[in-house]
């Protein structure tokens, strides 16, 4: 793959401003761990391996279990996740593949269940901010740094 531009720098202001965004999402009322789940999730669906590369590690380091980062693709046949994690992993699939599934009432009514109405807007804001993100990762076409196989078993 190659990167077709950098976009920070082609408008550093426009960047500036998303980079205000992203950093609202650290002062939420939502855990870490579920906001990086998210992340992770949404990137999973939109095949950002810029994103996931950044996400994975603080992920680990917010407290999400390797083992949920094992199967998030799978999120649904697990029993690693709690209600609440299953709730935000549903709304973050319905809108990131908004022209698929049209956000159905099933999915907010399960998100309304667990989350109170100001973490539901923090949480579309969580959501929205990945996508807008690994659409610049992705249709830039930004690379991961490799590094050191630090993950692998002994």
């Amino acid at each position: 793959m190659t990167p077709r531009m950098n976009y920070i720098k082609a408008a550093p202001n426009t960047m500036e401003a998303m980079m205000a965004a992203e950093e609202t999402t650290k002062h939420l009322s939502l855990p870490e761990a579920l906001r990086e789940l998210v992340k992770m999730r949404v990137s999973q669906i939109n095949g950002c391996a810029f994103c996931l590369d950044m996400h994975a590690p603080v992920a680990r380091q917010a407290g999400v279990a390797q083992q949920k980062l094992d199967v998030l693709s799978a999120w649904r046949e697990s029993p690693a996740f709690d209600d609440r994690e299953r709730a935000a992993l549903a709304w973050a699939e319905a809108l990131t593949r908004i022209e698929q599934t049209g956000v159905p009432n099933a999915d907010y009514q399960c998100l309304a269940a667990s989350f109170d109405e100001r973490e539901r807007v923090e949480l579309t804001f969580v959501v929205t901010m990945i996508n807008a993100w690994n659409r610049f990762a992705v249709g830039f076409r930004t690379i991961h740094t490799l590094r050191p196989d630090q993950d692998a078993a002994a």
